[in-house]
């Protein structure tokens, strides 16, 4: 894991050392041991490292076959590809040096690479530089168009920090924040930055920027329809997940809710370690909502594993929140961010790599809301047909274009890269495409490298996926039942998590802390000036009156959180000092 930025060259340009010394500044949370610069003709690559693998040897750039390479993420079968490569005279141990090898035989090389990734290769030979993003987004990739060519970087807030992009904001990507949490497509909040989609390789020469290809996540394989050899087969793939997901030469540890997905990562990653587990989980100081921390404790005293609980309260949240947002420049206004971030926190002390379980509801079916839209008609209810603040008179805009990135996103699932398939599979591969890059494994990048820790999600994985997208729509729910199989697998192997019993969602209590506050709160935020931009003059502090309401709390998050990201990244703000610090500041 580690942070990538750069420039490919027009011809005849120039990159400074000051310029590359600020991407390197800008992204030096992400790698804190160590950096390394390539300069050509074509391109100059920048790589800040945080060391996992190949601890002694693993320095980027690397060199090979003509070409220099910078990687952030993990290629998972990197052994495999050694041995597949068995030619090469590898110059390295790093899980990055095969791609270069793989690209020079073939431009469109992701499809051999297992892993998270975005990968810039300056290939000397072509002529060109290649851009590669993971097929989920599970790393990311941001790029955006200069004078003197083609940046990228790992973060947009490197590429403003270095010049290389103005900070120009759309009003109108922030209202589908407001709307949706999190932003859809390629196009950021900033107006001159994009996301490399996922699945994306782009090769650019000279002036022309070129998709060389564009992958699918969800390619389905061949699984059992019975259920008891399907049960069998899921095992094999997860343990196979969790067994490479755990490659690793520094301490890693992982991420335990009272939920399934990560339960059932604590009984394979029990299963495939000799040591004990270090499982870690956060709970709040409040009783309004569910406290998963004794849940979690009896999975993890069930299979011996090491587990830490941390507490969150409202002084916490209040002190470290304008930090936290910081973090977010691209931005998610999820407040799962808030108890990430403290896990995170809490784990740099210990270990370099998480196992989290991002994706199970994603890859098994989880959520109530795929049911909800495969029900037949006229009884479906699509996904997000309602803005958070559609009806509260809060937005001067009111009309529903926030809605064309959820749209696109929709029609091009239905229509395109997943023709066919059953209404429970169209809503699943939705959010593959949209929700899961750009909320959840943004919110685990973000958050995690804001520490210097890896994040790793074994369910985000392409084997993982192959197998569940290949499974009957009875295995996936049932009976009102999302993760059916999943469930099942988890009652044989770990049934103190109790995998049927009815579970409350995972919440944070970010409405009862602002409704105990919203007097001097709601000012604040009412002033700061991309709310008054944003919305109905007095219709802010009105809504905080109301923050104990869900919906009304929900709403005051999202715009709290604005107000904080916009003082950071729209005005230039330190974010240093607490909530009310930072939004007293003129």
């Amino acid at each position: 894991m580690c942070g990538i930025a750069g420039i490919a060259l027009k011809p005849g340009a120039r990159i400074d050392p000051e310029t590359l010394a600020a991407l390197t500044r800008a992204l030096a949370h992400r790698g804190p041991d160590g950096s390394g610069v390539h300069v050509s003709a074509r391109a100059a690559l920048v790589q800040t490292r945080l060391a996992i693998i190949d601890l002694a040897t693993g320095d980027q750039p690397l060199f090979g076959a003509g070409s220099a390479l910078v990687g952030n993420g993990e290629i998972y079968n990197n052994p495999e590809l050694r041995a597949r490569l068995g030619t090469v005279g590898f110059a390295t141990g790093s899980d990055c040096e095969p791609p270069l090898y793989l690209a020079r035989a073939a431009a469109d090389f992701t499809p051999d690479l297992r892993g998270m990734y975005a990968l810039a290769i300056d290939d000397g030979q072509a002529g060109r530089v290649l851009l590669a993003r993971d097929e989920f987004g599970i790393k990311p990739l941001y790029i955006s168009a200069t004078a003197r060519g083609t940046a990228f970087a790992s973060e947009p807030q490197a590429l403003v920090a270095a010049g290389l992009a103005a900070p120009g904001i759309s009003t109108a990507r922030l209202v589908e924040l407001l709307q949706v949490q999190f932003t859809t497509g390629t196009r950021t909040v900033f107006t001159a930055i994009d996301r490399v989609a996922p699945g994306t390789t782009l090769a650019i020469a000279g002036e022309a920027v070129t998709t060389i290809a564009h992958h699918d996540p969800v390619r389905p394989g061949e699984v059992p329809r019975d259920e008891e050899a399907a049960l069998a087969a899921l095992d094999a793939v997860l343990a196979d997940s969790v067994a490479v997901h755990q490659r690793s030469d520094v301490p890693y540890g992982m991420f335990l809710s009272g939920g399934i997905d990560s339960a059932a990562i604590l009984a394979l990653m029990a299963r495939l370690n000799e040591g004990k587990v270090l499982a870690m989980t956060a709970g709040f100081d409040t009783g309004t909502v569910a406290d998963e921390r004794d849940d979690a404790a009896a999975s993890a005293r069930a299979v011996g594993a090491r587990h830490e609980r941390i507490e969150i309260d409202a002084a916490m949240m209040w002190a470290h929140l304008p930090a936290i947002v910081a973090a977010m420049d691209d931005p998610v206004a999820d407040y799962a961010i808030i108890p990430t971030w403290f896990l995170a926190r809490h784990a740099k002390g210990s270990v370099k790599v998480i196992l989290s379980g991002e994706g199970g509801d994603e890859m098994f079916a989880g959520y109530g809301r795929y049911r909800a839209a495969a029900r037949p008609w006229p009884f479906a209810r699509p996904m997000r047909r309602r803005g958070a603040f559609d009806g509260l008179g809060v937005l001067r805009e009111t009309g529903q274009g926030w809605r064309a990135g959820l749209d696109e996103a929709r029609s091009g699932v239905v229509g395109g890269s997943a023709p066919g398939g059953s209404a429970l599979e169209r809503a699943q591969r939705e959010d593959i495409a949209g929700w899961l890059p750009n909320d959840l494994l943004l919110k685990l990048d973000r958050c995690l490298m804001a520490h210097a820790i890896e994040g790793r999600t074994p369910f985000v994985d392409r084997e993982v996926a192959r197998f569940a997208f290949a499974l009957a729509d009875r295995l996936r729910a049932r009976r009102g039942v999302g993760k059916y199989l999943l469930r099942r697998w988890l009652e044989r192997h770990l049934p103190q998590a109790r995998p049927f019993a009815p579970k409350q969602g995972f919440d944070v209590p970010v409405a009862a802390w602002i409704a105990a506050r919203a007097d001097e709160l709601a000012p604040l935020v009412a002033r700061a000036p991309i709310i008054q931009e944003m919305t109905v003059p007095g219709r802010v502090r009105e809504i905080f009156s109301r923050a104990a309401d869900k919906r009304a709390g929900v709403a005051c998050w999202r715009l709290l959180f604005l107000a904080l990201w916009h003082h950071r990244h729209g005005l230039g703000g330190s974010g240093a000092g607490s909530v009310f610090d930072v939004l007293a500041e003129r």
